[in-house]
């Protein structure tokens, strides 16, 4: 029976600032191989028999990212619904179990975070055989992860009874919230207990039979969001009124924890969550003296360390237990035992009104990119990069003028009622008020210098006369 992959990618990922960010979570970015945690996650489903495409929901900002991202991989989606807003993980399963009924009410639904990383592919694909076994008798299964640690950041699943009806499955005894480390630690001794990893097996039609029962309100909501959807490119946008009135709750919370049909099923797969840079610090490959690097890092008499330098190189000194994360425009540095407070800074930022938080200084957008590469009083300048064929929006500044300078490649450009075809080491100026567009006509990326000149230099300053990315 074909398994239909539902990956969930709403998570903003706080605690890996200031790599991750609100407008580049971590499940976007590639932190423990080449290619972003969500690639990793998609592919790890290649060799699986009868495995349909990908369902995806994630945030409406992340779109255009989600689908270059599965474009460069080779995969189609079956959909990607767009959230409007975060409504936690139940609300976001209920349309995924929604929309695939519609196709076939038993669709067995597998439910995966954008974001964790699988050691053992083998051991991964066993353990959705037994769970797949054990949704088709009607259960809610959920995969328990063997705990080899005791850990006090995971909430633990204790086992029940063994299934009968489905081998290697067991009856979900209790859910658990996260322990202090003594009762973790009889937790791990019992082998009784598992960590909770958030990815589920199951029908479509048991889990709204459960969620009608449990939690018709998030049903209810749920189906008003999807019932009044629209079709945007190769989208799907959820209803924002009716999404945002959707209470917001996590599925252990809505069902898991209080339906008799869950069940767990053990995974010995070499999982982790990546919940801080102390995760990747475990996960990495590590030099003679216990250090993990990435980037131009050079060190002398340093022990145990994590250095991921992006830009630039960072050397350190006679220093141990450190996590050091390097960016164009931010350096953390923690002790790495205290890394699960990365999110108090990421709060303070909030507080105090910066952007750090929320974008890099290399900003995606559908058609390319650009970077902030310098800025003053009444004016801006940027790099610009726009893939070919890609073009951006026709439109207009009320408060700016700009000055084009194309770095390689070709641009075609509109000014007012003229185009133009601008090749390298040629400029262009665009007055306040006039209508433009760059475009892209050729085979190559094009580069630009921007310098943008006037009394207000924000991104909301954009006018949009047309559109084929259909933004606001």
């Amino acid at each position: 029976m074909t398994i239909h992959p539902v990956i969930l990618s709403g998570g903003s990922g706080t605690r890996l600032w200031p790599l991750s960010r609100a407008a580049l979570p971590k499940q976007l970015l590639p932190l423990a191989s080449e290619r972003s945690l969500l690639q990793d996650t998609v592919l790890r489903l290649a060799d699986f028999p009868d495995m349909a495409a990908p369902l995806m929901v994630c945030n409406v900002e992340h779109r255009f990212m989600i689908a270059e991202q599965m474009r460069q991989i080779g995969v189609h989606p079956s959909a990607i619904v767009l959230e409007p807003v975060g409504r936690n993980t139940a609300p976001a399963i209920a349309v995924a179990a929604l929309r695939l009924s519609r196709e076939d009410a038993d669709a067995l639904m597998l439910v995966l975070p954008a974001d964790h990383l699988i050691g053992d592919i083998a051991a991964f694909h066993a353990a959705i055989t037994r769970a797949a076994d054990a949704a088709k008798h009607g259960y809610l299964a959920t995969f328990g992860i063997v705990a080899a640690t005791p850990e006090t950041g995971y909430g633990y699943i204790r086992k029940g009874d063994a299934l009968a009806e489905a081998a290697g499955a067991h009856a979900v005894a209790g859910f658990v919230e996260k322990p202090d480390l003594a009762t973790a630690q009889q937790y791990v001794a019992s082998g009784d207990y598992f960590w909770n990893s958030g990815m589920f097996l199951f029908r479509a039609s048991d889990f709204l039979k459960e969620l009608e029962t449990l939690r018709p309100d998030i049903l209810s909501a749920s189906r008003a969001a999807l019932d009044a959807a629209k079709p945007d490119l190769d989208f799907v946008r959820l209803d924002p009124v009716a999404f945002e009135a959707c209470p917001s709750e996590s599925v252990d919370y809505a069902v898991m924890e209080h339906t008799r049909r869950a069940a767990v099923v053990p995974a010995d797969i070499g999982w982790n969550d990546i919940g801080a840079w102390s995760a990747l610090w475990e996960v990495a490959e590590k030099d003679a003296a216990g250090n993990a690097v990435r980037g131009d890092v050079m060190l002398e008499n340093a022990a145990n360390n994590f250095v991921r330098a992006e830009t630039r190189m960072v050397a350190m000194l006679g220093v141990s237990d450190l996590v050091v994360v390097e960016t164009a425009d931010v350096v953390l540095v923690a002790n790495r035992d205290q890394v699960q407070d990365v999110k108090k800074l990421v709060d303070r930022l909030k507080a105090a009104k910066r952007c750090e938080h929320l974008v890099h200084k290399q900003v995606y957008r559908p058609w390319g990119w650009y970077e902030g590469i310098d800025g003053g009083d009444r004016f801006q300048v940027k790099r610009i990069m726009v893939k070919p064929g890609e073009k951006l929006s026709l439109q207009m500044h009320h408060h700016r003028a700009e000055h084009w300078v194309v770095v390689s490649g070709t641009a075609s450009v509109t000014c007012g009622d003229e185009v133009m075809l601008l090749a390298e080491n040629q400029s262009t100026y665009i007055p306040l008020g006039t209508t433009h567009r760059l475009e892209n006509p050729g085979k190559v990326d094009l580069h630009m210098i921007e310098v943008q000149s006037g009394t207000y230099l924000g991104e909301d300053d954009i006018v949009r006369f047309e559109d084929v990315y259909k933004r606001d």
